[in-house]
């Protein structure tokens, strides 16, 4: 056997998807000319797919800051903090996390999948178990694997499930680990928090929040579902990513002093080369931006009700509630791929998405919308849509 005949089924479907026009596995974006618009070939598009919540890729500021730090630091840090010491920016951006959080503790990574794996890997070791929602990201499923912890599954969003289950765990529950995530990626709906937070309350557990999708666009303040819900100080940790809302590339643990000792212990942040300089000064940038301008969320949801309610209006069903995220579901994987085509050349980019990554064996059309589109924006994108519907 071949070193890579094990995946000539994955090569096979690649090969019929690449066959016939635009490859939705690795699209080239031939140019970014802002947050919100391209070209992919020949053709201009809005942006419709990028995560960018807050429309903060283009900013101004922290293109500058990001651009000092370049020049005054370098491209990059070469190693890790524990081999090579941390830059001071890298120290000041945890300090600046925690106070926005209002936490004691705040610890950086390389990226929002580090950032899972360094802690959720660490603290679920063999003899620990570990509840997460079924539909939890990737990196927190290779966490848990990496940890060797017991691992439970819930059903999605269903908060009497994971009771059921902490229940038959008897003592143990006072010490397992929930996992759950603020929006989901790709269905856009979110935790039912305040009934797993009872939960906790009840049978005991630590909870664990991924704020990956939420941080930035929830809460008064932007600090994710949490905020939102007034039950940040139930939950122990929260994880979040800078390649949303933050608009560059990193991820971060925020929780209470213990947490520090993770530094020490977290083979994924000791042996993990730390984040750029332009990366961090980017990031202090925009989280200036988030702390000072909550019309930014107001942009962004006006946007996702705008969005929502146009594709409803033309028939199409959508996730279970408005949201960012706004998925159109498709009934089958080729008219998924012809329809993302299809879209492309009447001027919008979305994010194809096809079984297993969407839930429950769907194909999805996943749009994300932020604050930076304009009405216009929004818009073309569900004339394109119409479009599809003749």
């Amino acid at each position: 056997m071949g070193l890579y005949d094990k995946f000539s089924r994955f090569s096979n479907e690649r090969e019929k998807f690449q066959a016939h026009g635009l490859n939705p596995f690795g699209t080239c974006i031939d140019e970014v000319f802002s947050a919100t618009k391209g070209r992919i070939g020949d053709q201009k598009i809005v942006l419709a797919g990028t995560n960018n919540y807050l429309g903060l890729t283009f900013d101004e500021q922290a293109i500058a800051e990001g651009q000092a730090a370049l020049a005054a630091q370098g491209t990059g840090t070469t190693g890790s903090r524990m081999a090579n010491g941390s830059y001071g920016p890298h120290l000041q951006l945890e300090l600046e996390l925690a106070e926005f959080f209002n936490r004691p503790s705040a610890i950086i990574f390389s990226t929002g999948y580090t950032a899972n794996l360094g802690v959720i890997s660490t603290l679920a070791q063999p003899g620990s178990v570990v509840l997460i929602d079924a539909d939890s990201h990737a990196s927190i499923y290779d966490a848990c694997a990496l940890g060797g912890t017991e691992i439970i599954r819930f059903r999605h969003n269903d908060a009497e499930d994971l009771e059921r289950r902490m229940v038959r765990l008897g003592a143990r529950a006072r010490e397992a680990i929930i996992i759950v995530e603020g929006i989901y990626s790709m269905l856009g709906d979110v935790a039912p928090l305040r009934e797993i937070v009872d939960i906790k309350r009840r049978l005991g557990g630590y909870l664990l929040v991924d704020e990956a999708h939420s941080f930035g666009v929830m809460g008064a303040h932007g600090r994710g579902l949490a905020e939102a819900l007034g039950v940040e100080q139930d939950v122990d940790i929260i994880l979040g990513t800078f390649s949303k809302s933050l608009a560059s590339i990193g991820g971060f643990a925020v929780g209470n002093a213990g947490m520090e000792v993770l530094r020490y212990c977290s083979r994924p942040f000791i042996f993990t080369a730390s984040p750029s300089p332009s990366s961090i000064a980017s990031v202090r940038s925009t989280l200036k931006k988030i702390a000072l301008h909550p019309e930014l969320r107001e942009k962004l949801w006006n946007n996702a009700r705008r969005l929502y309610q146009g594709l409803t209006g033309l028939g199409y069903t959508l996730g279970p509630r408005i949201s960012p995220v706004v998925p159109v579901m498709i009934g089958s994987q080729a008219e998924g791929l012809s329809l993302w085509r299809a879209l492309i050349a009447n001027g919008v980019y979305v994010n194809l998405v096809l079984p297993p990554a969407a839930p429950m064996g769907d194909t999805l059309l996943r749009c994300s919308v932020n604050a930076a589109h304009s009405d216009e924006d929004i818009d073309a994108i569900i004339h394109a849509f119409a479009v599809l519907k003749k």
